[in-house]
């Protein structure tokens, strides 16, 4: 049905009323008792009801603002389609954000107002400076060989023959969720016994004792077990680092490289000099992302040591100060810490990202 509604306001009268009605009237009859008996036909109402009624919403809106005058008539457009999404973010991150600075400044349980308190607990307490350093360790190490291999991979898949096999095994972890990655490497860790009086069960342990070592509780070792932890972010991310900076790869015009060899250059003066180079600004955002990814980790720690054995992170130690201890206030802190360190990150990522739109 073509309703010229920019022409006709009556027919955009009756488009209007006919969405209240689609709308109030499905909301209405979901809350009636016999939809909620019947359980499989309140779903499915529910699905066509919701996709249609927002269509249908979305339309009405748009004759709306196509039927206003020419002058705010692009402003109005653009308000119903771009409107919604930006009512959700604030309603879904804005002001969450600024509810979560309130409650940093509030006790434990949000009714008396405390200062700086729960902020000076953040950068002294020493589970948190360990959380800190843990979290430093993930983002240097983990970061690096993320992006090192995955450039390293990237180059030498190119060159294969079987490129595309070895890639898809290298990428396959990212099909994997963080928790199940870190079921996975849980047993790869395993041990059995008490304290560091363990016996051979996980397959790294069968290894180093095929080998002619001894059995270890991996995950119980101080520091070090931060290590074995960070191997399973790189194990993951790896995949991604090797797509991306791949991409790159292949946008390099071979005139160049080809330029270069004529010239005399090898394999290591062109990846250094020209590779490299070229694929910088897809390094830089790659290293970036993955960089955010370390200050939010969570899952993996979670998972597998539960933040003990001094392998604690931040997003870790929030979780515990919420729901483990019910301090609302410590972990409104912490979530206000881990904003602020990743603000930067965001900020320069972006600024990078519009330069480079700028010189296209």
């Amino acid at each position: 049905m073509d309703i010229d509604t920019r022409r006709n306001p009556v027919s955009l009268a009756a488009l209007v009323i006919l969405t209240a009605v689609v709308l109030i009237g499905g909301f209405l009859l979901l809350q009636t008792d016999a939809m909620q008996n019947i359980k499989i036909f309140l779903t499915l109402f529910a699905v066509v009801w919701g996709l249609g009624s927002a269509a249908l919403l979305f339309f009405t809106l748009n004759a709306v603002a196509e039927s206003m005058p020419r002058k705010i008539r692009s402003v109005a457009v653009a308000i119903v389609f771009a409107g919604p999404a930006v009512f959700l973010l604030i309603w879904a991150l804005v002001l969450p954000t600024f509810r979560t600075l309130r409650f940093s400044l509030m006790d434990a349980h949000g009714t008396n107002f405390i200062g700086l308190a729960n902020y000076k607990f953040a950068f002294t307490d020493p589970i948190m400076l360990e959380a800190f350093r843990n979290n430093l360790l993930w983002m240097v190490f983990g970061t690096a060989f993320c992006v090192i291999m995955g450039l390293v991979i990237a180059v030498l898949a190119d060159k294969s023959r079987r490129e595309k096999l070895f890639k898809s095994l290298i990428f396959m972890p990212m099909a994997i969720s963080f928790v199940g990655a870190g079921v996975i490497w849980k047993f790869m860790y395993a041990y059995k016994g008490e304290g560091f009086n363990v016996t051979e069960i996980g397959l790294l342990n069968a290894i180093v004792t095929a080998l002619g070592g001894e059995a270890q509780a991996w995950l119980l070792i101080p520091f070090w077990n931060n290590f074995f932890l960070i191997v399973i972010m790189i194990w993951l991310q790896t995949g991604y680092a090797m797509v991306i900076l791949s991409s790159a790869i292949k946008a390099i015009p071979g005139e160049i490289n080809e330029a270069a060899r004529v010239d005399g250059a090898n394999s290591f003066t062109i990846f250094f000099k020209i590779t490299v180079p070229y694929i910088m600004p897809t390094i830089v955002t790659v290293t970036t992302t993955i960089l955010i990814f370390s200050l939010k980790l969570f899952d993996i720690v979670r998972v597998m040591t539960g933040g003990n054995f001094g392998t604690n992170v931040i997003a870790n130690e929030f979780y515990l100060r919420q729901f483990t201890y019910g301090n609302s206030g410590q972990a409104s802190a912490i979530a206000v810490v881990l904003l602020v360190v990743i603000i930067p990150v965001l900020m320069y990522n972006l600024r990078e990202f519009r330069g480079r739109r700028t010189l296209k």
